[in-house]
Protein backbone atom coordinates (compact mmCIF):
# COMPACT_ATOMS: atom_id res chain seq x y z
CA UNK A 1 0.00 0.00 0.00
CA UNK A 2 1.61 3.73 -0.46
CA UNK A 3 1.84 5.52 2.19
CA UNK A 4 2.57 9.37 2.00
CA UNK A 5 4.21 10.81 5.40
CA UNK A 6 5.14 14.16 6.52
CA UNK A 7 7.65 15.44 8.90
CA UNK A 8 8.88 18.66 10.82
CA UNK A 9 12.02 18.36 11.54
CA UNK A 10 15.02 20.77 12.56
CA UNK A 11 16.85 22.42 10.16
CA UNK A 12 20.07 20.83 10.76
CA UNK A 13 22.63 18.81 9.07
CA UNK A 14 22.30 14.99 9.39
CA UNK A 15 18.62 14.55 9.66
CA UNK A 16 17.55 14.11 6.60
CA UNK A 17 20.34 10.87 6.30
CA UNK A 18 19.19 9.80 9.61
CA UNK A 19 15.28 9.85 7.95
CA UNK A 20 16.76 8.14 5.29
CA UNK A 21 18.51 5.63 6.65
CA UNK A 22 15.27 4.19 9.09
CA UNK A 23 13.47 3.49 6.06
CA UNK A 24 16.65 2.24 4.02
CA UNK A 25 17.60 -0.52 6.94
CA UNK A 26 13.91 -1.78 7.33
CA UNK A 27 14.24 -2.50 3.23
CA UNK A 28 11.34 -0.15 1.98
CA UNK A 29 12.07 1.51 -1.05
CA UNK A 30 11.29 5.44 -0.87
CA UNK A 31 9.04 6.72 -3.95
CA UNK A 32 9.59 9.98 -3.75
CA UNK A 33 11.42 12.46 -1.13
CA UNK A 34 10.42 16.17 -1.24
CA UNK A 35 11.95 18.40 1.73
CA UNK A 36 11.75 22.31 1.85
CA UNK A 37 12.32 24.88 4.46
CA UNK A 38 9.07 26.07 6.11
CA UNK A 39 8.01 29.36 6.45
CA UNK A 40 10.49 28.74 9.94
CA UNK A 41 13.68 29.14 8.75
CA UNK A 42 14.93 26.60 11.60
CA UNK A 43 12.35 24.30 10.47
CA UNK A 44 11.67 21.86 7.34
CA UNK A 45 9.13 19.58 6.11
CA UNK A 46 9.79 16.02 4.84
CA UNK A 47 7.24 14.31 2.41
CA UNK A 48 8.07 10.75 2.44
CA UNK A 49 6.26 8.27 -0.48
CA UNK A 50 6.44 5.24 0.25
CA UNK A 51 4.70 1.51 -0.87
CA UNK A 52 4.54 -0.93 2.29
CA UNK A 53 3.02 -3.77 4.64
CA UNK A 54 0.79 -1.12 7.31
CA UNK A 55 2.22 -2.48 10.29
CA UNK A 56 5.65 -2.31 9.12
CA UNK A 57 5.30 1.15 8.19
CA UNK A 58 3.36 2.12 11.52
CA UNK A 59 6.70 0.60 13.43
CA UNK A 60 8.99 2.81 11.02
CA UNK A 61 6.63 6.07 12.05
CA UNK A 62 6.94 5.38 15.49
CA UNK A 63 10.68 5.43 15.00
CA UNK A 64 11.10 8.31 13.24
CA UNK A 65 8.85 10.35 15.72
CA UNK A 66 12.26 9.45 18.13
CA UNK A 67 14.41 10.44 15.63
CA UNK A 68 16.27 13.23 17.58
CA UNK A 69 15.36 16.67 15.44
CA UNK A 70 12.51 15.29 14.30
CA UNK A 71 9.47 17.62 16.10
CA UNK A 72 6.19 16.01 14.49
CA UNK A 73 5.18 13.04 11.98
CA UNK A 74 1.96 12.54 10.33
CA UNK A 75 0.82 9.63 8.09
CA UNK A 76 -1.82 11.27 5.62
CA UNK A 77 -2.54 7.94 3.73
CA UNK A 78 -6.10 7.61 5.28
CA UNK A 79 -6.82 11.35 5.82
CA UNK A 80 -7.89 14.25 3.63
CA UNK A 81 -5.32 15.81 2.16
CA UNK A 82 -3.58 17.81 -1.12
CA UNK A 83 -0.93 16.65 -2.83
CA UNK A 84 1.31 18.20 -5.45
CA UNK A 85 4.28 16.90 -7.97
CA UNK A 86 6.27 19.84 -10.11
CA UNK A 87 7.45 18.72 -13.19
CA UNK A 88 9.62 20.48 -15.86
CA UNK A 89 9.68 18.64 -19.28
CA UNK A 90 11.71 19.50 -22.28
CA UNK A 91 9.87 18.14 -25.00
CA UNK A 92 11.05 18.25 -29.17
CA UNK A 93 8.70 21.32 -30.35
CA UNK A 94 9.59 21.85 -34.53
CA UNK A 95 7.54 24.57 -35.56
CA UNK A 96 4.74 22.71 -37.44
CA UNK A 97 4.28 20.89 -34.25
CA UNK A 98 4.04 23.50 -31.52
CA UNK A 99 0.44 24.60 -31.52
CA UNK A 100 -0.27 20.88 -31.16
CA UNK A 101 2.08 20.93 -28.03
CA UNK A 102 0.55 24.43 -26.90
CA UNK A 103 -3.05 22.19 -26.96
CA UNK A 104 -2.11 19.13 -25.12
CA UNK A 105 -0.17 22.02 -22.45
CA UNK A 106 -3.65 24.15 -22.17
CA UNK A 107 -6.07 20.73 -21.25
CA UNK A 108 -3.82 20.47 -18.46
CA UNK A 109 -3.45 23.61 -17.53
CA UNK A 110 0.27 23.86 -17.79
CA UNK A 111 2.22 26.07 -18.49
CA UNK A 112 5.30 26.90 -21.44
CA UNK A 113 8.16 28.36 -20.04
CA UNK A 114 10.96 28.06 -22.08
CA UNK A 115 10.72 28.05 -26.36
CA UNK A 116 14.33 27.21 -28.25
CA UNK A 117 14.61 26.92 -31.92
CA UNK A 118 13.90 23.18 -32.19
CA UNK A 119 12.06 22.60 -27.69
CA UNK A 120 9.74 24.13 -25.51
CA UNK A 121 10.04 23.78 -21.57
CA UNK A 122 6.59 22.74 -20.37
CA UNK A 123 5.54 22.98 -16.53
CA UNK A 124 2.95 21.03 -14.85
CA UNK A 125 1.63 20.85 -11.74
CA UNK A 126 -1.01 18.82 -10.33
CA UNK A 127 -1.68 14.96 -9.00
CA UNK A 128 1.14 11.90 -10.09
CA UNK A 129 -1.34 10.91 -12.37
CA UNK A 130 -1.90 14.36 -14.09
CA UNK A 131 1.47 14.36 -14.51
CA UNK A 132 2.15 11.28 -15.60
CA UNK A 133 -0.81 11.46 -18.41
CA UNK A 134 0.49 14.82 -19.59
CA UNK A 135 3.55 13.03 -20.12
CA UNK A 136 2.12 10.00 -21.86
CA UNK A 137 0.56 12.55 -24.53
CA UNK A 138 3.84 14.40 -24.86
CA UNK A 139 6.02 11.22 -25.29
CA UNK A 140 4.54 10.80 -28.98
CA UNK A 141 6.46 14.46 -29.79
CA UNK A 142 9.71 13.05 -28.37
CA UNK A 143 10.64 13.81 -24.41
CA UNK A 144 14.34 15.45 -24.37
CA UNK A 145 14.48 15.85 -20.79
CA UNK A 146 12.09 15.76 -17.53
CA UNK A 147 12.95 16.97 -13.84
CA UNK A 148 10.35 16.15 -11.12
CA UNK A 149 10.21 17.43 -7.43
CA UNK A 150 8.51 14.54 -6.28
CA UNK A 151 5.09 14.64 -4.10
CA UNK A 152 4.22 17.47 -1.64
CA UNK A 153 1.24 16.92 0.84
CA UNK A 154 -0.94 18.91 3.32
CA UNK A 155 -3.99 17.95 5.29
CA UNK A 156 -6.90 19.28 4.03
CA UNK A 157 -9.08 22.04 6.09
CA UNK A 158 -8.00 22.64 9.76
CA UNK A 159 -7.89 20.41 13.07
Amino acid sequence: MKHTITAIVGNKVGVLARIVGLFSSRGFNIDSLNVGETDNPNLSRLTIVVNGDDAVLEQVRKQLGKVIDVLKVSDLTNQPYVERDLMLVKVNAPPGKRNEILEVVDIFRGKIVDVGQKEMIVELSGTEDKVAAMLKLLQPYGIKETARTGQIAMLRGTK
